[in-house]
């Protein structure tokens, strides 16, 4: 059997605060495959940050563990790529320089990188913008840049945070398409983090919904809809129940 790409076994994060322990996190396991895309969807305060987190190597778990690709996390690696609400582009650096930035700091190969750079430039619809600045771009397409960043030094797993809540509601639905695009040409495994029941149905395969805190797994849903998928999807069938069945185990889970 293959080695999942992301696998968290019994998971638990407690903070110690001026007011006593606070739990954020409780019992959670999951194993995610090689190139799934997977949404988690859960109420502000829930966890979803916190675990992002705990994936990302910037906390330690208090009980229970994390494994990419078979090794255990213990703290940042080259495996995780991170998208987050801003794509936070250096001003002074281009296009071009800020998606090079973590080949920079991890000090990889930049030439065999910079060709990567222009490949995923490419593919994200950004081809003849390397030299730009990112005040010379619109805010989608600087939240493509962040995502050709995180994909430049080929991680195993993609993590995104929210990467589109800070965009109106017309770039959202755009770039939640370019991000549909970029996932079927990288093949990459995707983790992405959202409060938007319909973004989660459009872009996932698999629907994990979290509970409020201590925030646990307390149901998971299959999306079967083919790829690629168009907005007015949701308003059909399946999809549309799918919406549903997710809105239901959020309330489910708040009034447990």
């Amino acid at each position: 059997m293959p080695t999942p790409t992301l696998e968290v076994a019994g998971l638990g994060l407690t903070y110690k605060t001026a007011t006593g322990p606070l739990e954020a996190l409780r019992d959670v396991s999951v194993q995610i495959d090689d190139g799934a895309f997977v949404a988690i969807v859960g109420p502000s305060g829930c966890g979803k940050s916190s675990l992002l987190k705990l994936i990302l190597g910037l906390e330690a778990a208090t009980v229970g563990s994390l494994s990419i690709a078979g090794v255990r996390i213990s703290g940042p690696t080259r495996g995780v790529g991170a998208v987050f609400q801003s794509p936070v582009l250096l001003p002074w650096r281009t296009i071009g320089e800020n998606v090079l930035l973590p080949v920079d700091v991890m000090k990889l190969d930049r030439r065999k990188a910079k060709a990567r750079a222009t490949e995923l430039l490419a593919m994200a619809g950004l081809a003849g913008f390397e030299g730009r600045y990112p005040f010379e771009l619109s805010g989608g397409m600087q939240q493509r840049a962040g995502i050709v960043r995180a994909l430049v030094h080929d991680p195993k797993l993609l993590i995104m945070d929210e990467p589109f809540a800070a965009l109106d509601a017309m770039t959202r639905e755009q770039m939640s398409a370019e991000l549909q695009r970029i996932w079927m040409a990288s093949g990459k495994t995707v983790v992405f983090i959202t409060h938007s029941i319909s973004e989660a149905v459009f872009l996932a395969d698999r629907i994990l919904v979290m509970s409020p805190r201590p925030g646990r797994i307390v149901a998971e849903f299959d999306n079967p809809a083919p790829r690629p998928r168009g907005f007015v999807d949701l308003a059909e069938g399946g999809m549309a129940h799918l919406a549903v069945e997710i809105r239901q185990a959020l309330d489910a889970a708040h009034a447990a």
